[in-house]
């Protein structure tokens, strides 16, 4: 009875430990709520703190939640050529991002709810990318070349997919933005890390196998 009872408190925290704030909820219905939200800068004090805040769950039944996906997507549409955004970018720090699927017929735009990396290949690409929060910056970074995801939709439909090529780097950037981290930190922290060429098919490697 008392594990019973243990596991029904974990429960209801955890549902609880996703409810929207007040002032989530007011921002993300603040306006016209089919517009676009207005996307945060780091040139803003206030919401740079926000940017490089940790971000979490959200519950996929929360009407709000509708509400913070679709104007998400309008506001990456209203962008010059975004490819993805994430929820912090437009002031929630909670797990939602739009990410532009190149490796899909039509490159369409998918939303993803509490998406996760449960697995990355050693092997890396290097590659430029901006950010919509970072004016006028740009630079080259290391990612994965392949990454396995998983993740909900707004109906709480869990997903697991394996990811390659530039659209892995965008979901990995997203949802670096999810952990507050942002490419300019990132660039400072590589700055002392050193990296080497892998080649894949070294006879080398034929003859330990």
């Amino acid at each position: 009875m008392k594990k019973i009872s243990f596991l029904l408190i974990f429960f209801i925290g955890f549902v609880n430990a996703q409810k929207l704030s007040s002032s989530e909820i007011s921002i993300i219905n603040k306006g016209d709520i089919n517009a676009a939200l207005p996307i945060y800068q780091t040139t803003d004090s206030h919401q740079h703190k926000t940017l490089l805040s940790l971000s979490t769950e959200i519950d996929p039944a929360d009407p709000n939640t509708v509400t913070l996906v679709k104007r998400m997507k309008e506001s990456l549409l209203s962008t010059d050529g975004g490819v993805g955004i994430a929820a912090p970018q437009v002031g929630i720090n909670r797990k939602v991002i739009w990410v532009q699927r190149f490796d899909k017929e039509g490159n369409p735009l998918e939303y993803f709810i509490n998406p996760v990396i449960v697995w990355r290949s050693e092997l890396q690409n290097l590659g430029p990318e901006g950010d919509l929060s970072i004016p006028d910056f740009r630079d080259q970074f290391y990612r994965s070349k392949v990454i396995q995801l998983e993740y909900t939709d707004l109906k709480g439909q869990k997903y697991s997919e394996i990811v390659e090529g530039f659209t892995a780097v965008i979901f990995q950037h997203e949802i670096d933005h999810l952990f507050g981290i942002l490419i300019s930190d990132k660039k400072e922290k590589e700055k002392n890390d050193s990296y080497k060429k892998v080649d894949a098919f070294k006879k080398s490697d034929s003859t330990t196998r």
